[in-house]
């Protein structure tokens, strides 16, 4: 599975950026998708995740109730809203695919299979 992440850049903070990922070679609808982030001297977090259908989603309390990670699977792509973005929210975004089940993810965050490159997100103060 291939991921090509896009949908970075710059905004001010309280302004939105949606960021896509675009899968390929592999069976998208069967894949839980997520969205993770890491900025500079920081650890890799979890920021976002769905199941296979769309119905289940999983986000930290940093980002909950400002970003929204939806998916098309006619289309193989996973989308992340992030709405009201707070200069803390700069980080290489990047998307990830996991063949394993919902449960196992929700408590695993690190169980993803297949990553996609950065995309760098800048929100300035």
């Amino acid at each position: 599975v291939q991921l090509q992440a896009s949908g970075g850049g710059l905004v001010q903070a309280g302004g939105s950026l949606r960021l896509s990922c675009a899968a390929s070679g592999g069976t998208f609808s069967k894949l839980i998708m997520g969205w993770f982030r890491q900025a500079p001297g920081k650890e890799r977090e979890r920021v976002a995740a769905i199941a296979w259908k769309g119905i289940s989603t999983y986000y930290p309390d940093s980002v909950k109730g400002r970003f929204t990670i939806s998916r098309d699977n006619a289309k193989n792509t996973v989308y992340l809203q992030m709405n009201s973005l707070k200069p803390e929210d700069t980080a290489v975004y990047y998307c990830a695919a996991s063949n394993s089940r919902w449960t196992i993810i929700l408590t695993n965050s690190e169980y993803y299979d297949y990553w996609g490159q950065g995309t760098l997100v800048t929100v300035s103060s």
